[in-house]
């Protein structure tokens, strides 16, 4: 039987972040990912740049049940500090927008870079593995693995989500913590494109590729970014910010002008535009086709000077105030996280060890923390894993 001090399972960013610190403290570490290469999602991510961190991280960037939990993880491993190791490496990089950080060339460096580091700490990266049972035994954990049997005096759990399936995501890490006495906080799909019904997709699916730059609103929670009508529904960055926080029913509400007061806007058009039909005008701002669909769904063609003040004040406020209602989203398939996870009030917020479980740890996406799109889930990752690693 292999010995080792240190067992991961699962060689994406919190695993290998994980394994790093811990053999640079001494320990035998062992990492085990079930398909052939690591770092997976690191590699598709960022379009294949790498979205590795942001600049802006803060705890209000995270969804979880509980909110305070992802504060001491993220104070002690900080953007600065993965940056550090980006740098050491030599890997350019540049800021493309709101703090999001992104390799100028390949998200392979990344991944070249975390096993270099983890081959420098001494911990071991085995693909292909196939873990088959877990249990605790002579002080630590027995992993039936298809190479043989492994003692391991800690466990981390590192196996991600269920995001993203056809890399093969499964629910193997929440149902390994399951079997060990913790509960899970619902899980459902995370910053991922809405999908409409046939009413909605008649009405605009023909402008699918059409995108402009909105604010989205739901539960309280607003996002200015861009969206992106689809044959499907809508995305874009904006609607995959507020995908996190819709539950199913429920309606969305778009601004389409988010950065003018736009009843102030089409009253002074109506000055200097007098004879203009209203879905001209709206071109202005708006892609034609877009202007054409808005005005045909809820206003109508006349010039702006048959409009009362209050008329347009009226159209202002529903440019202001999009609904839609989607009937769903593009689910695990295409979501980039798995939101909800292991719940965190049974685990140590300082080193993500188990309350119930003695050794055990469980990082990463596993775990009930979900960060917004741009960066966040990986500085999660990272500091998730360097804290797990700085106490197995």
């Amino acid at each position: 039987m292999r010995r080792y001090d240190v067992v991961v399972i699962g060689g994406g960013a919190a695993g290998l972040m994980c394994a790093i610190e811990a053999g640079k403290r001494g320990r035998r570490v062992l990492v085990i990912e079930r398909s052939g290469e690591i770092g997976k999602k690191i590699l598709i991510s960022g379009g294949g740049r790498c979205n590795f961190t942001n600049l802006r991280v803060t705890p209000e960037n995270f969804l979880s049940a509980n909110r305070h939990f992802c504060k001491s993880a993220l104070a002690r491993y900080t953007p600065s500090d993965f940056i550090i190791m980006v740098e050491r490496h030599g890997i350019a990089y540049h800021e493309k927008e709101r703090g999001q950080l992104f390799c100028d060339h390949s998200a392979k460096l990344i991944v070249t870079m975390l096993a270099n580091e983890c081959r420098q700490a001494g911990a071991r990266i085995e693909v292909n593995g196939v873990v088959t049972s877990v249990e605790r035994a002579g002080g630590g954990f027995i992993i039936e693995t298809g190479g043989g049997p492994i003692h391991s005096a800690s466990l981390v759990i590192a196996s991600g989500g269920l995001s993203i399936q056809k890399m093969g995501a499964t629910d193997f890490g929440y149902e390994l913590a399951k079997r060990f006495g913790h509960s899970i906080v619902p899980t459902y799909p995370a910053l991922v494109p809405f999908t409409l019904g046939a009413e909605d997709l008649a009405r605009y699916q023909d402008l699918a590729g059409i995108g402009l730059p909105v604010e989205a609103s739901c539960h309280g929670q607003s996002f200015a970014a861009p969206m992106l009508f689809t044959h499907r529904g809508i995305s874009g960055p904006a609607m995959l910010q507020i995908s996190s926080y819709w539950r199913h029913g429920e309606e969305l509400r778009v601004n389409f002008l988010p950065n003018i007061d736009a009843a102030e806007w089409l009253l002074d058009r109506q000055q200097t535009r007098p004879a203009a039909e209203l879905k001209n005008v709206l071109g202005e701002r708006f892609p034609k086709r877009l202007a054409q669909r808005l005005s045909e769904i809820r206003f109508d063609s006349r010039p702006l000077r048959q409009y009362r003040a209050a008329e347009l004040r009226q159209v202002a406020a529903q440019l202001k105030g999009w609904a839609f209602h989607p009937v769903g989203t593009e689910g695990y398939r295409t979501a980039e996280v798995t939101a909800g996870g292991v719940n965190t009030d049974e685990l140590s917020s300082t080193t993500m060890e188990s309350k119930k479980i003695p050794g055990l740890y469980l990082i990463g996406e596993v775990v009930d923390v979900t960060g917004h799109l741009g960066g966040f889930n990986f500085q999660w990752a990272w500091a998730s894993g360097h804290a797990a690693g700085q106490a197995v």
